[in-house]
This record gives C-alpha cells, sequence and structure tokens, in this order.
C-alpha cells in the first residue's frame, strides 16, 4: 500500500471503526484505554471520554468490568477470550488480539466485544428446560415402577374373576370405562391394569383426584391455561392434563366430585376430543381415554340434579362394579399375604402369620375393604417385634370383631374339645409356621431350644 493509500485509510480509521458491527476496544501495553468505537458504547452504556486514558485495571477494581485481557495478552502475545460481566447485568464474550510493530514489539492490544447475553439467557433456559425434562423422566420412572406394582390384583373369588375378565374385555378398545365401588375397593388398580392392556399402554397414565382439587382450580388444572389469563397466572401458560396425557389415558378418580360447571367441559373432550385452555380464543384437539371411578350412586346424583345426564350417558359405556372386601372373603387370605410379603421385604423383616390370625382376619367385615387391610398389615409389621403375628398383635377391634362373628372361635371358647387337643393343634400351627420362616427344623429347633425329634413328633400328632 503506497503512502498516500494508507494516508487515506488513517484519514478515515475513526468512520471504519464506528462502522464494525463488533465493539472495539483498543489499549497500549501498559494497559492504558486509547479508543473505543460507537458499537462498544452502544454495548456497554460507557463513553469514549468515561474510559479513554485510563488504566484497564483501574476499571476492573471500580467495579465497571470483571474481566479484562490486556494484562494476560501483553504478558503472552498470544490471542485470549473471556467472558465479561457488566454492572448492568449484560454479559460480553472479549476476543483480545496482540498487534506487533514491524521489528515485532508489542505495541496494541485490541479487544472485539459481542453481546451474549441473550445467547446465555437462551442456554440458562435450556439447562431449565433439560432439568425439568430430567425430572419430568424421573417422576414417569418412578411412576412406571408403581404402576408396574398395582397392575396384577390379588384375588381368588370369582366375583373378582368376573370383574377382571370384563375389564381385560374392554381394555384394548377406547371406550370409557366407569369403575364403582366402595371406597378402598381397589378402583385405582383395576384403572392401571385397564390401560396397561390398552393400545395405549406405552402413553401416558395420568390420576386426577377429582376431590382433591379444588373448585377454584379445577378449570386450570385439568384443561390448563394461556399467559396471563388470571391473577398469579404464569407468564408463560401452562399445559392442563388432557393436554399431558394426550395420546393415553386419564384416571378421573371420584368423579362425582366434579363441579357441574366442569361436568360441561368434560363432556365437550368426550364428545368432540377438544379442550380450550382457561383465557383461550381457540379450542385443541386432544386424544384421550378416559377411565373414571367414583363411590357415588351416580344414576341417583343424576336424579337430584348432581350430575349431568348426558355426561353420564357418555361415561357409563363400560360399568364395573367392583365388590366389596366382605363379599368376597375368600380374597382376604391372598391379599394378607401378598401384603405381609411386601411390607416384610420393605423392611426388611421376616414374618409369617398365625392360622387362627388368618381366620380372625377373614372374618371381620373390613368396612374400608383393601385400604383398610392393606393398612392393618403395614402397621403390624411396622410394630411387631416378632417373627409371628397372633390375635393378640391384632388391633382390640378386630380382635373383639372376630371373636364375635368367627365359628372357628366359638368352637374353641365352646369347651367342645379336650383343651390338650386344641393346644397340640396350635403347637402344630405354630411350628409348621416357624419351619416354612426359618427353613429347616433344625433352626428352629435352634431357636426355640427344643429337639428335632420334639418338634417331627408335635408336627405328625394329631
Amino acid at each position: 500500500m503506497t503512502s498516500r493509500h494508507a494516508d487515506f485509510v488513517a484519514k478515515y480509521f475513526e468512520d471504519i471503526l464506528d462502522a464494525l458491527p463488533d465493539g472495539v476496544f483498543i489499549s497500549d501495553v501498559s494497559g492504558i484505554t486509547l479508543r473505543v468505537n460507537r458499537m462498544y458504547e452502544q454495548l456497554t452504556g460507557l463513553k469514549q471520554e468515561d474510559v479513554q486514558g485510563k488504566q484497564v485495571r483501574s476499571l476492573v477494581e471500580n467495579g465497571i468490568f470483571d474481566k479484562i485481557l490486556n494484562p494476560e495478552i501483553v504478558r503472552t502475545g498470544k490471542p485470549a477470550t473471556h467472558v465479561q460481566q457488566l454492572q448492568n447485568g449484560k454479559r460480553l464474550v472479549l476476543s483480545g488480539f496482540p498487534v506487533f510493530d514491524e521489528r515485532g514489539t508489542l505495541r496494541l492490544v485490541v479487544t472485539f466485544v459481542r453481546d451474549i447475553t441473550m445467547i446465555t439467557r437462551l442456554n440458562e433456559q435450556m439447562d431449565e428446560q433439560r432439568q425439568l425434562i430430567d425430572h419430568f423422566h424421573k417422576q414417569m420412572a418412578y411412576i412406571s415402577n408403581e404402576q408396574s406394582k398395582a397392575l396384577t390384583p390379588v384375588y381368588v373369588s370369582s366375583a373378582m374373576q368376573e370383574v377382571v375378565t370384563v375389564l381385560l374385555t374392554v381394555a384394548p378398545t377406547d371406550a370409557s370405562v366407569l369403575l364403582l365401588g366402595e371406597t378402598g375397593v381397589g378402583k385405582d388398580v383395576f384403572a392401571r391394569l385397564t390401560h396397561a392392556r390398552s393400545n395405549r399402554q406405552d402413553k401416558i397414565f395420568l390420576k386426577v383426584d377429582c376431590g382433591g382439587i379444588s373448585e377454584t382450580l379445577t378449570e386450570s388444572e385439568l384443561f390448563g391455561y394461556m399467559p396471563g389469563a388470571f391473577t398469579g397466572a404464569s407468564s408463560k401458560g401452562k399445559a392442563g392434563y388432557f393436554e399431558l396425557a394426550d395420546g393415553g389415558t386419564v384416571f378421573l378418580d371420584e368423579i362425582g366430585e366434579l363441579p357441574l360447571s366442569m361436568q360441561t367441559r368434560l363432556l365437550r373432550v368426550l364428545q368432540d376430543g377438544e379442550i380450550m385452555r382457561v383465557g383461550a380464543t381457540r379450542t385443541s384437539k386432544v386424544d384421550v381415554r378416559i377411565i373414571a371411578a367414583t363411590n357415588k350412586n351416580l344414576a341417583e346424583c343424576v336424579e337430584q340434579g348432581t350430575f349431568r345426564r348426558d355426561l353420564y350417558y357418555r361415561l357409563n359405556v363400560a360399568p364395573v362394579t367392583i365388590p366389596p372386601l366382605r363379599e368376597r372373603p375368600d380374597d382376604v387370605r391372598p391379599l394378607v399375604e401378598h401384603f405381609l410379603h411386601y411390607y416384610s421385604s420393605k423392611y426388611g423383616k421376616r414374618m409369617a402369620m398365625m392360622d387362627i390370625t388368618m381366620t380372625l382376619l377373614t372374618y371381620h367385615q373390613w368396612p374400608g375393604n383393601v385400604r383398610e387391610l392393606q393398612n392393618v398389615v403395614h402397621g403390624l409389621v411396622i410394630t411387631n417385634k416378632g417373627s409371628h403375628i397372633s390375635p393378640r398383635d391384632l388391633p382390640p377391634h378386630l380382635r373383639e370383631d372376630g371373636a364375635q362373628d368367627m365359628s372357628y372361635c366359638d368352637a374353641l371358647l365352646s369347651g367342645g374339645r379336650p383343651l390338650k387337643q386344641i393346644m397340640g393343634d396350635m403347637e402344630r400351627d405354630f411350628l409348621q409356621q416357624a419351619i416354612a420362616l426359618h427353613g429347616s427344623v433344625q433352626k428352629v429347633a435352634d431357636l426355640f431350644q427344643v429337639d428335632r425329634s420334639t418338634i417331627f413328633r408335635k408336627i405328625q400328632k394329631r
């Protein structure tokens, strides 16, 4: 380049700097600021007169910058890159380069500056989304694990076999299912079984407790809302349960508690497959299967005007009534054994139920159904210190009710058999349970300080 050309470029040097799309910060080897361009002023809010002639280290000491490149580049003679945080919250990426003269002596440091505030925020938002997705996946894994535990109902009675047969017939279809029965009979278990045997088994199963959501929140929870739809609403809006379960199954537990206003909205989902978020002006399509459950007589609710007749007909496509536990006493023993094994494993115990205790449990009426039985067994495993659960370990009401209702106990207490024979039967029952629990006669003999021959004699004695 001729001197004339060089002079021409030098004449317009200031204008060239100001035309660059990146901020430019020029300093000498001693760290004195020489020049910044217009874009730098726009990015940082600092004017030429604010920094010109200032030592870059003093700018850091005064809190204007948190990072500078000049000292590092002067020391190494190599380019460097850092992220700089300004007082106004902006984040800038600094790319600094050494400038040498014709003799190879370092003279200047030129730093190019770009605003990455928006990129940083986007990255942070992406990190938050990744964390939410990870959290969601963990929740789904937990839900899937919990579902797998409850997919197979425990029963031996013919009444429950009929229930399962009907559900397995209906499950592959998309028909709405209405589960009827008292509180605690296991409607949740049969809803999950129906979903697991359906064509939607790989999609989400979402349980909604209609009685556990306040009426003021029911609409936004079920159908979602748009950004700023009401006071306290998220600025990003929120998807409702039906959107979250799109392609899967929504289990509406205790649907008889659903407010009439929400029943109208639910009818639209069943009829048209459409939902409308709170604050929205247009509907959205959803594909969900509805399984509903209630302990109420919905037909009576319809006559009383507390449940929509058209919704009842829509839900009543495949009604299934789950009988209470008192009507199927044959299921008590397998349920007790199931929960006893589950909680014994959970708490690291080895426990067994004496036959007389099991008989007492079988004759109990169980007003709370399977849920009550589960809680009783749970409590027995936690509180019992021995390896066998005897009648005296039961809660008082179970002992009293069982003694009143159980013909076996009546026979024992009536004196119809010799005491020696009764005690012999109880000894045999106890030893058989102990052998089953500990795995060998020798171990039982050691634990209870008795000869093996005595154990064999008592077990075989009739």
